[in-house]
């Protein structure tokens, strides 16, 4: 499983991670990473974009890695960091971040946006530098 997460699908499971069982990935191993020290428990469904990341700041309370339970779903964009407990049966929603301990049986979902600053007239112009090139791929010449 190590070496297909390093080939060609821009994800990283480090290889002093735990896992109990092969996890589920509905939409492909596209994204995920998996820190060092990180444990995942049976039945995991894991989605795309997905980090399980270790908190390494020395005067950090949180230092050290999520330890994750068995029939955990964590949805897509999701980050689990530092350490951490996720319980058995938790689900994770879609780009949640989650840096607390979360019960057993819990659902864990955003909060609802909230806006910062409104604008009136915004420019979403992008600039780029250098000049922007495209190829024909039919193009045989």
């Amino acid at each position: 499983m190590y070496y297909s997460c390093l080939s060609g699908y821009g994800s990283w499971i480090g290889i002093e991670s735990k896992i109990e069982d092969v996890p589920v990935f509905p939409h492909g191993m596209y994204g995920i990473f998996v820190s060092d020290g990180a444990e995942i428990g049976k039945n995991a469904v894991i989605f795309q974009q997905v980090t399980i990341g270790s908190n390494t700041l020395a005067d950090s309370r949180k230092q050290g890695s999520p330890v994750i339970g068995d029939n955990v779903y964590i949805g897509s964009g999701a980050k689990i960091i530092g350490n951490i407990r996720i319980g058995n049966n938790v689900r994770i929603g879609a780009n949640c971040i989650v840096v607390e301990d979360i019960e057993d049986n819990s659902v864990v979902v955003m909060n609802k946006p909230r806006i910062i600053k409104k604008t009136h007239g915004q420019n979403n112009t992008f600039i780029t530098r250098g000049e922007l090139k495209s190829q024909d791929r039919h193009d045989n010449h």
